[in-house]
């Protein structure tokens, strides 16, 4: 006969460790559609017992501006909602569905105030939400720190709440529009997606597109005297789609305008994949906890 192991071990009635997902709630009809976003939350927060309310991070999955994956990095968001965080995984309108800049950002910006609106619903902390952006995500992230409850940008919906942010985390999000659209302008000529993109986001008009990359070009926005939120910027030194020089010239930026900014290169690291590690991951959430 075997050895028989018995073993005993405590329950868990805090539900500490453990997570749920609230999935596809409607947060907006800009344009005639549902726009949707997902929650993930600590168990914890389903207790109607329990009173406590937790920091909400706010994450906008890279997409090209167009329609973000909302499972794209959900497994690794889970980990933060387990850790104490509700983590709204955002979708917006996308640019090749005819809605150009800013109907991005203004989809963000009111997910943030409907979030605000419903926060006794999902016991979300108003006073701590973030936002986390990657790529075309983190020129939102940087957008929506720098222009809080800016009028340009609002809409009717969850009128009365606050798009303003606590923190910012961008990751390799471009930060100098004209200059990393310069190239893109050049293959649009040959490359029918590129061009599909350009015209989507910025319309097809010069004139136009000028005035609609000044409305999502966060290297202009920055005013030396303004209150903003503290700023965290990481970049692959090996992006070949958004060039680390980008975060280093925003970091400089803002850092000049006497904003609190850390900026993070990833060495050897391209846009996505190899650059995300558990390394990164402990360290977004060390300072997403001292900053929330």
């Amino acid at each position: 006969m075997a050895e028989l192991i018995v073993e005993s071990i405590s329950n868990n009635p805090t539900l500490e460790g453990l997570a749920s997902v609230i999935p596809d709630i409607v947060y907006s009809h800009a344009g005639g559609k549902e726009i949707k976003l997902t929650l993930i939350v600590p168990q914890a927060s389903r207790n109607t017992e329990n009173p406590q309310k937790y920091p909400c991070i706010v994450f906008v999955q890279g997409s090209a501006w167009t329609f973000p994956d909302i499972t794209y990095e959900l497994p690794q968001m889970s980990e933060f909602a387990r850790n104490g965080f509700i983590v709204a995984m955002v979708t917006h309108r996308s640019a090749l569905d005819g809605f150009a800049a800013p109907a991005f950002l203004k989809d963000v910006k009111t997910a943030i105030r409907f979030l605000r609106a419903n926060a006794e619903t999902y016991k979300i902390d108003s006073d701590r939400i973030g936002i986390w952006g990657t790529s075309s995500g983190g020129n939102t992230a940087l957008l929506v720190g720098l222009t809080g409850d800016d009028p340009l940008y609002r809409t009717d919906e969850s009128a009365g709440f606050s798009d303003r942010v606590k923190t910012v985390v961008d990751c390799f999000g471009p930060a100098d529009l004209p200059v990393l659209f310069e190239a893109l302008r050049g293959r649009a000529d040959q490359n029918t997606g590129d061009r599909a993109l350009l015209h989507g986001l910025l319309g097809a008009d010069p004139v136009e597109q000028r005035a609609r990359m000044r409305m999502i070009n966060p290297m202009d926005m920055v005013v030396k005297g303004n209150e903003y939120p503290p700023f965290l910027l990481i970049h692959g030194d090996k992006d070949p789609l958004v060039p680390y020089s980008q975060s280093e010239e925003m970091a400089k930026k803002l850092a000049e305008a006497d904003i609190p900014t850390r900026l993070i290169k990833v060495e050897g690291a391209e846009h996505e994949g190899t650059f995300w590690s558990q390394k990164l991951f402990g360290m977004i959430a060390d300072y997403l906890k001292e900053t929330l």
